[in-house]
């Protein structure tokens, strides 16, 4: 299985190694582009982003981002979901299929239980071909009933 460890994007010269990072085929409709995300989290700074390089453990290798809503002052406003919210979530197109986003959301996981009030991730995707859906299904998210931004809302238990 693969293993990751997160990597704080503290400066340019972080946030410069994961600007080259891509979507695989058909994931634009799912995923903003690297340049889109930070956009993102500047602008709306609320939303508490936490963002991370994610590297390989054994070899180092850089192999995707992720980014949190890290604990978003109560009460969360309507517009956002959390306080804790995977906001993003992207493994470089070379390295998809090969665990890496599995072991990246168990490095976030374990990054959450040192974190006040960490008891629900939230995520959200919209439906259609390729979406992450699945996935996040798979890894133990169930379906809140919840849409915004047009995307259904996805909540992973912490306290089990």
């Amino acid at each position: 299985m693969a293993r990751v460890r997160l990597h704080d994007i503290v400066n340019s010269a972080d946030r410069a190694a994961v600007m080259g990072l891509r979507r695989g085929p058909g994931q634009d409709q799912y995923l903003n582009s690297m340049e889109e995300i930070f956009a993102e989290a500047s602008e709306e700074q609320r939303a508490m982003p936490h963002p991370w390089a994610v590297h390989d453990a054994g070899t180092g290798t850089l192999v995707g981002f992720a980014m949190i809503s890290d604990n978003v002052p109560q009460p969360v406003d309507d517009d956002l979901v959390g306080p804790y919210y995977l906001w993003k979530l992207l493994i470089d197109h070379p390295f998809q299929g090969r665990g890496y986003g599995a072991a990246t959301l168990g490095a976030v996981v374990d990054y959450l239980a040192t974190r006040p009030g960490a008891d629900v991730l939230y995520t959200s995707c919209a439906d259609g071909p390729g979406s992450p859906r699945g996935f996040y299904l798979s890894y133990g998210f169930t379906d809140t009933g919840r849409v915004m931004w047009d995307e259904n809302v996805l909540a992973l238990d912490l306290t089990v």
